[in-house]
């Protein structure tokens, strides 16, 4: 039978679309997510990316039984701060089939034309802050909190499609307990941040988070804006990001560094809930709200997921004293291990870094685009 695909129209359209990859995936590594927050992640009206943007979803049939799923969706945010005519795809899932993957991508890739888009990029759900990336390494890993898991056949067949490498993005495993791995200059590095520069380090708060939150977006925003597939934060995607924040906060792991009282560098890990949606098996009854209580007892990793530094100080070491804030806060916190991900295979001075502080690569991740007009360049530099 040959494939059909149609948009997501309705409730029942949704949960086949939210329901896929828990069919696919099970009894592999993969860590179903909660059902409830999928679902409410992928409403426009509860979602800040679309505030900024609009998504089409899509899934795939044969002989009425759904075997893909995918969407295509436009960031105005995105393309008015790069000057760019970008299309994305993302929620990409399909069964083990060339001819599947091939009629989603070309429904997406009409629905990004559509709209004027000179290029595909994706796989992101929505945007590369959120889960993107097809996985080419590290599969027998369990994946982290918003790291995507997939199994090995999705490379090559959007190998096979076409589609053309954009970007890799690392996974770096690190044991934030073992000091006798971590360059010796590090520490030296660290220590002259704060007695020869004055460099201080505080902890954000639950209380004051949201304003917390804005210091973030200021490195944020300075640190990372001439990075590939950089995305600003609006005040729309702030509010949604503390939000999430706040319920998996860890006081001891979102970190601010200070110089005469002016913010300079943040780093966030987040402890990984993924430990306990792994019991929850995506669901909040009959005992998923328990494991979710007793979150503190279960999890013992953590993703590191930003470390930035104004660029104009970046000779103070600050980065270096954060980094050796995280041994020293996983000196007395279950939290002892975790993963670094999501690091651009150019970001040379962070894979350094990790490099420095005894980390080890474990996991890639491969963004692709297909270039849809004849005047467009692959866009890795």
């Amino acid at each position: 039978m040959s494939i059909e695909i149609s948009a997501v129209k309705g409730r029942g359209d949704l949960r086949e679309f939210v329901e896929l990859p828990f069919r696919l995936h099970r009894g592999t590594p993969w860590i179903p997510p909660l059902r409830l927050e999928r679902y409410l992640f992928l409403t426009r009206r509860l979602n800040a990316f679309f505030t900024h943007g609009q998504a089409a979803y899509f899934l795939a049939r044969r002989d009425g039984r759904v075997v893909g799923r995918i969407t295509a969706q436009v960031d105005f945010g995105y393309n008015q701060f790069h000057r760019s005519r970008w299309g994305m795809f993302g929620f990409l899932e399909f069964e083990d089939d060339q001819e599947i993957v091939d009629a989603l991508l070309a429904t997406a890739e009409a629905w990004c034309r559509a709209k004027g888009c000179d290029r595909m990029v994706g796989p992101m759900c929505f945007q590369i802050n959120d889960e993107a990336g097809v996985m080419i390494d590290g599969f027998e890993r369990e994946p982290l909190i918003r790291e995507p898991w997939n199994p090995p056949y999705y490379q090559e067949r959007c190998d096979q499609a076409g589609l053309a490498k954009a970007m890799d993005l690392f996974g770096w495993d690190l044991d934030i307990s073992d000091r006798e791995r971590v360059d010796p200059i590090l520490p030296r590095v660290a220590e002259r941040a704060h007695t020869k520069y004055g460099v201080t380090i505080r902890r954000m708060s639950r209380r004051h988070l949201r304003s917390d939150m804005e210091e973030f977006a200021k490195i944020y925003n300075a640190a990372w804006s001439h990075n590939w597939g950089f995305v600003p934060y609006s005040e729309a995607d702030l509010d949604a990001y503390t939000l999430e924040m706040q319920l998996v906060f860890s006081r001891d792991w979102y970190m601010i560094a200070e110089l005469d009282g002016q913010t300079i560098a943040v780093a966030i890990s987040i402890p990984d809930v993924n430990q306990v949606q792994k019991r929850m098996q995506g669901r909040l009854l009959p005992l998923g709200w328990f494991y979710y209580l007793i979150r503190g007892r279960i999890m013992d990793r953590v993703r590191v997921g930003f470390l930035g530094v104004l660029p104009e100080y970046q000779h103070t070491g600050v980065a270096a004293a954060l980094y050796m804030e995280h041994f020293d806060v996983a000196a007395r916190s279950r939290q002892s291990k975790g993963e670094a991900s999501f690091i651009l295979e150019i970001n040379t001075a962070m894979n350094r870094g990790l490099e420095a502080m005894g980390a080890r690569l474990v996991k890639r991740w491969r963004i692709y685009e297909r270039l849809l007009d004849p005047a467009a360049k692959p866009s890795a530099p």
